[in-house]
């Protein structure tokens, strides 16, 4: 059984370090202080009851679009629509509080990430070098309204 249910960003935190993508995780600390006092999304995906993916946004930039800053599925669940389910109820969530859109960034070398956001709606608005070509931010933006 799949669920999408809000949640907090510890528990978020415990799908992010199962993933390779994430490898190493920042204090905890951290990552409160970077959303605190600002208006916050986070979901997690269960598969069974057991944490599988999550999602965390908030309102970073106060321009009207939501920012989906960290966000993965363990390994073992890829491919069963979590992410898609996830991104859905994100998007759901936005609209009803007034969010325009949603911009995200990722690395040039995240290809399923960049597969997803463009097969889900997003475009590319920018794209910031950095030392090597793999390592590149690329800006992605999705308009709701």
């Amino acid at each position: 059984m799949i669920e999408i249910i809000e949640g907090s960003l510890p528990d978020a935190l415990q799908v992010l370090g199962k993933l390779p993508e994430f490898d190493p995780l920042l204090s905890t600390e951290h990552y409160l202080e970077r959303v605190k006092n600002k208006q916050q999304l986070t979901l997690l995906a269960k598969v069974n009851g057991e944490l599988a993916g999550c999602k965390v946004a908030y309102n970073r930039d106060n321009d009207g679009m939501l920012y989906s800053w960290l966000g993965g599925v363990a390994p073992q669940h890829r491919k069963k629509g979590l992410a898609r389910r996830m991104a859905d109820y994100q998007e759901s969530w936005a609209l009803k509080n007034g969010y325009r859109g949603i911009r995200f960034k990722t690395l040039n070398r995240h290809k399923a990430m960049l597969t997803f956001a463009i097969n889900n709606g997003f475009q590319i608005s920018q794209v910031k070098p950095k030392d090597e070509l793999e390592n590149y931010r690329i800006i992605l933006i999705k308009h709701l309204l």
